[in-house]
C-alpha cells in the first residue's frame, strides 16, 4: 500500500511541478510529510529521507520536462547553465545543514519560505517592472509564437549570487529551486513566463544531479521508494509539460501563486501547532 501511495504522490508532484516549473519536490515534500509522518502510511519517513527521495525524483521530472520543452524551443540553455553553476556550492551546503532540522522546524521554515514566495507573486502585477537588472546586465531576446518580442536579462554577478541562495534552499528543503528561481526570473529578469518555466526545469535537472549525490553520500535516500516514484514522476512531468505549453501565461503564474500559498500556510500550521 505504501508503494501505491508513493507512486500516486510522485505522479501528482510530476504533473503539478512541471506545469509551474518547480520540479515537483515542492509538492512531494509536504505530501510525504503529511502521508508519511503525520498519517504514518509510508514507513521510515523522516525529513531527511523525504528530502533524499525528493531530490532523486527531481532528476527524472527535470529530465522529462526539459525534453518536452526542448521541442517547443523555450529552454534558454546558456542561462540555465549559468544558474546551475551558481547553485552548486549552495546545494552542497544546504544538504549538509538539512541533517540538523527536526520535523517541526522543517515544516515551519519551509512554510515561511513558501509564503514569502507566494506574496511576491501575488503583488507582482501591482509592481512596476524592475528594469534595472535587464538594463545593467546581459540582455537576451525571445520571440513568442505570436511574433511578440520579449527582451530580458540579468547581471551575471547577481544571477550567481541569487542561484547560490536558491541552491542552499534546494539542498536544505529538497525542492527544485524553481519555486524561487521562477519568481525571480519573472519579476527581476523579465523572462517570458514559458521561457522561465522551461529554463527553470533545465536547471532543476542539472542541480538535482548534484543535490542527489550529496544526499546519497549522507545516507538520506530510501532506495526502495525510488522504484515507484521515478516512473510515476517521469510520466507526470511529461504530462505537466504538455499542459503548460497549452496554458495561457497568466494562468501559469496564477497556479503558482495558489499552490505556494496553500502549501505554505499548511506547513507553518504544522510547524507551530502540529
Amino acid at each position: 500500500m505504501a508503494y501505491v501511495i508513493v507512486a500516486l504522490l510522485g505522479l501528482a508532484s510530476g504533473v503539478v511541478g512541471a506545469i509551474v516549473g518547480l520540479g515537483g519536490g515542492i509538492i512531494l515534500v509536504p505530501l510525504l510529510l503529511y502521508f508519511g509522518i503525520e498519517l504514518g502510511l509510508v514507513d521510515g519517513m523522516t525529513p531527511q529521507r523525504i528530502v533524499g527521495l525528493s531530490v532523486i525524483m527531481m532528476i527524472f521530472t527535470g529530465l522529462s520536462s526539459t525534453l518536452a520543452h526542448m521541442k517547443s524551443k523555450t529552454v534558454d540553455y546558456s542561462s540555465g547553465f549559468l544558474f546551475f553553476l551558481g547553485s552548486v556550492p549552495g546545494t552542497l551546503l544546504g544538504a549538509y545543514l538539512n541533517k540538523f532540522l527536526n520535523v517541526k522546524d522543517f515544516n515551519l521554515y519551509f512554510g515561511i519560505l513558501l509564503i514569502v514566495l507566494a506574496t511576491i507573486l501575488l503583488v507582482r502585477d501591482k509592481l512596476k517592472p524592475i528594469r534595472w537588472f535587464v538594463d545593467n546586465g546581459r540582455q537576451k531576446t525571445f520571440v513568442d509564437p505570436d511574433g511578440e518580442r520579449h527582451v530580458y536579462g540579468y547581471p551575471i554577478w547577481f544571477a550567481l549570487l541569487l542561484t547560490f541562495t536558491i541552491g542552499l534552499a534546494s539542498g536544505l528543503f529538497g525542492i527544485g529551486g524553481g519555486s524561487i528561481l521562477v519568481p525571480a526570473m519573472l519579476i527581476l529578469f523579465l523572462f517570458p513566463p514559458h521561457v522561465a518555466v522551461a529554463t527553470s526545469m533545465f536547471m532543476v535537472f542539472l542541480s538535482a544531479l548534484v543535490n542527489s549525490a550529496s544526499h546519497i553520500y549522507l545516507g538520506n535516500v530510501p532506495w526502495l521508494y525510488t522504484i515507484p516514484v521515478i516512473p510515476a514522476a517521469f510520466i507526470g512531468a511529461k504530462l505537466g509539460s504538455t499542459i503548460n505549453q497549452k496554458m495561457d501565461s497568466k494562468t501559469v503564474v496564477t497556479a503558482l501563486r495558489i499552490i505556494l500559498l496553500l502549501i505554505g500556510i499548511r506547513s507553518i500550521i504544522e510547524g507551530m501547532w502540529g
